[in-house]
């Protein structure tokens, strides 16, 4: 079963990325998604998944980006994950799973006739991107897995709780705006007051009474209740593994804390036909507003259609 959030509190950034609502799973889950450009059966589109508490907000401007270059012209798909952005939240009690997230985005996929994308993951969206392959792999004809890998730095994991859990704590509007800038300027050193609080609006919005509200489901944050920063996670290189069928890109901020350079840098060594991209002061999740990251990003999408994966 399924519950819907409550309505969320309006916030900019949507009005710009009107979704459908496409039910996905034997739970009914209604899965918000926006289509940037027209999907067709000449160019494979590109599927965009955020992270573990974010939405499709991450992505809203890279689809523009992309295709003002020359030679693109691609579609983007970007989808919210159960219990995310305006997706709809699972029933008190139940758990979120990178399973039910793959299932999630093939039945997107199926009910979009897309049998074959390229997938751009962001964190635990990349997670997800390496279970679609691991179970359908002909539905992945590229992969981009951004901070994302076989396995998660707990310090990630734990930050993300810790942080919930402070911002929540606090009573005043002014508290939590400055709790949130004091966050945020750790992974976004440099950055204005006000580009910091365009940055916390991705995930967190305030309701008619002033009150901060996240953008995502809180009990995604209880399944973390067992992490702890020096937690040793055991790698699932078998999945990493289920994307060699497919060109990839690794792309690595690099102040993430939710990949270890050690992983990527494995990664690397095991893939080494991959693309890789290295963003410099920033952390998670990588903001992909660089015009140097455009085109190399371009480029890969470019080389996955010329490697001979063009729609027959």
């Amino acid at each position: 079963m399924f519950k819907r959030a409550t309505p969320l509190p309006e916030t900019p950034l949507f009005s710009d990325l009107p979704v459908r609502t496409i039910t996905c799973g034997a739970g009914n889950t209604q899965i918000a998604v926006h289509v940037h450009g027209t999907i067709s059966d000449d160019v494979r589109p590109v599927i965009c998944l955020p992270g573990y508490v974010r939405n499709i907000s991450d992505f809203a401007d890279l689809p523009a980006a992309i295709n003002r270059l020359p030679d693109t012209g691609f579609a983007f798909i970007l989808i919210d994950l159960p219990g995310r952005g305006r997706s709809s939240y699972l029933g008190k009690g139940a758990r979120y799973s990178t399973l039910a997230d793959a299932d999630c985005v093939l039945d997107v996929m199926a009910a979009l006739d897309v049998p074959r994308a390229i997938v751009a993951g962001e964190g635990h969206g990349g997670q997800v991107a390496m279970i679609i392959a691991a179970r359908q792999p002909t539905a992945i004809a590229g992969t981009i897995l951004i901070d994302a890998g076989p396995v998660t730095d707990p310090r990630g994991l734990v930050r993300t709780r810790n942080n919930f859990r402070h911002l929540t704590a606090l009573k005043s509007p002014s508290a939590t705006s400055a709790a949130l800038r004091k966050i945020l300027g750790t992974d976004y050193p440099g950055e204005s007051e006000a580009r910091l609080d365009g940055f916390a609006q991705r995930i967190y919005a305030r309701d008619g009474r002033g009150k901060l509200r996240p953008l995502f489901d809180s009990q995604l944050i209880g399944q973390l209740e067992q992490f702890e920063f020096d937690d040793v996670l055991e790698p699932q290189w078998q999945v990493f593994d289920a994307l060699s069928h497919a060109p990839l890109m690794i792309v690595r901020s690099q102040l993430t804390d939710q990949v270890r350079r050690a992983s990527f840098d494995e990664m690397v060594r095991r893939r080494r036909d991959a693309a890789t991209l290295i963003i410099s002061d920033q952390g998670s999740p990588a903001l992909l507003e660089d015009a140097e990251e455009h085109r190399a990003i371009a480029g890969f999408l470019r080389d996955v259609c010329r490697t001979g994966d063009a729609p027959s």
